[in-house]
């Protein structure tokens, strides 16, 4: 490849570096052919008959003539590149040159950063011969193609930065002749193969390695092992095999994630006093966590989520109060919570503990409620019993906390209402009773309530009109009763609201389908009685439009929506952003009440809807024709009531519909077959007067006795899913975390942390 580019580009050598420029500025003589007139008119000396004045260039611009013309040629051969670049002009001071950095004595150019400069195409190889470059950044453009070999020759780079490209292919073999590297960052590219065996040889500064978000295979070189230099290694997210290697230099960030990395864990004893950010997460590491990881007395992250670590843990690893963020979730880590975590709980720096997805069993250790400074507190998926600490409400900073399914008793601690903070109280799928306090209203800054399926009985407080910011409230699966009050309409933020699998009784009020952001409502399984209420329809965009969240990429299928919540840390320089995964539709569940009276023409005018549930009510009436404005409807369940009249001819052109349930009314008339009702067999079961035209004469009434699925269970094997519908059972926090007490270098290498101030 070496070869390849050095025989395209022959004319950009050293030896001929004289005859481009001269070559470049006659055709500027030209204007008809010349890209670069204008910026080199004044270059011109008229008596001369077109011999280009080089020291006139090189006086107008405090540039060396020879680097400037390299300059130009690398921006003519990119795209679109004349906007970005548009102050690369020799009638411009150097020091007005976008992303250019010069030597005052020499002239020649030393430093280039043009990164997020919407830079496409290739890198022409004539910017090798910048030979004087001591930084080259092109990082966060959008170049492609091979990364040119002959970068061999800027012998005085110390940091090296093409970061989110496009490149493909290999790193070159003629790197190794950058000896002077301090930094060099290859990542989120599309480069493979294999990482060089010489990675740790060719330059004994080395200090950071970035070759993260790639393509790379194979084992870890041995080379990086003993590189004495390192002290910021990332090679997350490629496709790396073998154990992890005990680094024997004095490492301060390293960040494995996302890789076939297998075997035990490493003590990294050479990194024990240096090591403040370590990652394994998402591999496959075996066995248990030894006890050695806590010697690591500067650690500040820990994540070794993802993996298959397992056995009890040893009371004996307690981390130093350092440590701000312990992530061990996703594993097979089994026994109690360590009663003990970092060494001084009253000097804990903690903000985030993460221990759910595991099979820890016994209490919730109250000793966590001494942990001050925490933020985020994730528990859920264990087999955790006994009652929720009465002193949680200590922890005044805690904006996150998710105890969900695990098998907890006792009521909502009172003094929960201490965490003013709390943004998620996430408590489903437990064995909790009691009722919902009143005090909770406290709680104003709270956007996720979800305490489905427990046993919780009782009313919805009138004083929870107090938690204005609530955008996802589940209550579904419990005890409770009682009529809907007018608290819930202060809920304007709403997007979500199950009540389902209850005892709530009464009528459905007016204000039900006023709420501005609401895209799901859940109301099934209770004894509602009386009319759906008509109007007020069109007043949520989400219904009516079908746009649940505008901010939600297109490539997001309907069953990836999700809820982001953004969190504000108290320590310095960092943010936490949580992804609250409600997998849902744009839908409306009323079924399995006592509802009666014919369906409002104003419900089946809402064209957003994607789902809708009216089955096993005492509705009756004809279906309103306005039927066919659903044309985003994949699910319709009208079964089991007392409909009548004709099938509506216009549910054919509804495109989308996968699932259709009509069965069980007093529907009557003649389905052309035409029509393309074929696809939903047993949608129209149990309506004695309804007949399928057949082919001869006459009609048949022959229809099966039950749909061939019901309708939940078509649901569940489906594109959509009732179940998580109706009560968003699964909820997943994606944590991205926190960079803390480390340099801007080593901020993105766990947790997907974004920094708040460089």
């Amino acid at each position: 490849m070496a070869e390849t580019w050095g025989s395209v580009f022959e004319p950009c050598r050293t030896s001929h570096l004289l005859k481009v420029s001269f070559f470049l500025l006659f055709f500027l003589f030209f204007p008809f052919l010349n890209p670069f007139s204008s910026a080199f008119a004044a270059s011109f000396d008229g008596k001369s008959k077109g011999v280009v004045n080089l020291e006139a260039v090189n006086g107008s611009t405090g540039l060396d003539p020879n680097d400037m013309a390299m300059l130009l040629l690398f921006k003519l051969q990119l795209q679109d590149s004349s906007q970005s670049l548009s102050s690369w002009d020799v009638n411009v001071p150097v020091s007005n040159w976008t992303g250019v950095t010069r030597s005052n004595q020499t002239g020649r150019v030393t430093g280039l950063n043009l990164s997020r400069f919407n830079l496409s195409g290739q890198v022409h190889t004539c910017l090798c011969n910048l030979t004087f470059l001591e930084t080259l950044v092109l990082s966060h453009n959008s170049l492609n193609s091979s990364i040119p070999s002959c970068l061999w020759k800027l012998w005085s780079l110390r940091t090296f930065d093409l970061s989110y490209n496009l490149f493909a292919g290999e790193i070159p073999n003629t790197f190794a002749s950058i000896s002077q590297l301090i930094e060099l960052d290859l990542s989120h590219n599309m480069l493979s193969g294999e990482i060089p065996m010489w990675i740790g040889n060719f330059s004994m500064t080395l200090e950071n390695l970035n070759l993260g978000f790639n393509s790379f295979h194979g084992d870890i070189p041995k080379s990086l092992l003993n590189l004495m230099s390192l002290k910021y290694l990332d090679l997350s997210h490629n496709n790396l095999i073998g154990n992890v290697g005990d680094f024997c230099q004095a490492l301060v960030s390293l960040n494995l994630e996302s890789n076939l990395l297998s075997g035990t864990l490493p003590c990294l004893y050479a990194s024990r006093e240096s090591l403040t950010v370590l990652n394994l997460a998402n591999n496959s590491i075996l066995g248990g966590i030894p006890t050695c990881i806590s010697s690591l007395g500067s650690l500040t992250q820990l994540n070794l989520s993802h993996n298959e670590l397992r056995y009890g843990i040893s009371p004996r690893l307690v981390f130093s109060e350092k440590l701000c963020v312990l992530d061990l979730s996703y594993n097979e880590l089994s026994g109690k919570i360590p009663s003990r975590i970092v060494e001084a709980s009253e000097k804990s720096g903690l903000l985030l503990l993460d221990l759910s997805n595991n099979q820890f069993s016994g209490d919730i250790p109250v000793t966590i409620t001494e942990l001050k400074s925490l933020q985020a507190l994730f528990l859920s998926y264990n087999l955790l019993v006994g009652e929720i600490p009465e002193r949680i409400g200590n922890l005044t900073y805690l904006q996150v906390i998710d105890l969900s399914h695990n098998l907890l008793t006792g009521s909502i601690p009172v003094n929960i209402v201490g965490c003013f903070q709390l943004l998620a109280l996430i408590l489903n799928n437990n064995n909790l009773s009691g009722e919902i306090q009143p005090v909770l209203d406290a709680l104003d800054s709270l956007k996720i309530f979800d305490i489905g399926n427990n046993m919780i009985s009782g009313e919805i407080p009138l004083t929870l009109a107090g938690c204005k910011s609530l955008e996802v409230v589940d209550l579904s699966s419990n005890n409770l009763s009682g009529s809907l009050n007018d608290a819930i309409t202060k809920w304007s933020n709403l997007k979500f609201l199950s009540l389902a699998r209850n005892k709530f009784s009464g009528s459905l009020p007016s204000w039900l389908f006023t709420f501005q952001a609401i895209h799901t409502l859940d109301f099934s399984g209770n004894k509602f009685s009386g009319y759906i209420p008509d109007g007020n329809f069109n007043t949520s965009p989400n219904f009516y439009n079908g746009d649940a969240r505008k901010t939600i990429p297109a490539v997001l299928s309907i069953s990836a929506r999700r809820l982001d919540v953004k969190l504000s840390l108290v320590a310095d320089e960092t943010s936490l952003s949580f992804n609250y995964n409600l997998t849902t539709t744009i839908g409306i569940d009323l079924s399995d009440n006592l509802l009666h009276g014919e369906i409002p023409e104003g419900l089946l005018g809402l064209h957003g809807l994607e789902y809708l549930n009216l089955s096993y009510n005492f509705l009756d009436g004809p279906v309103p024709g306005s039927l066919e404005k659903l044309q985003k409807l994949k699910a319709l369940d009208l079964s089991h009531n007392s409909l009548s009249g004709h099938i509506p001819e216009n549910i054919t052109v509804l495109r989308n519909l996968t699932v259709l349930n009509l069965s069980y009314n007093c529907f009557s008339g003649v389905i052309p077959t035409k029509q393309g009702y074929s696809k939903f067999p047993g949608a129209f079961a149990g309506n004695p007067n309804l007949c399928m035209e057949s082919s001869g004469n006459g009609c048949q009434k022959t229809f099966p006795v039950e749909p061939g699925k019901k309708f939940k269970e078509e649901m569940e094997e489906g594109p959509l899913s009732v179940w998580v519908y109706c009560i968003s059972a699964l909820v997943s926090f994606y944590v991205g975390v926190v960079a803390l007490f480390c340099s801007s270098r080593a901020r993105n290498y766990i947790l997907q942390t974004k920094s708040l101030a460089d």
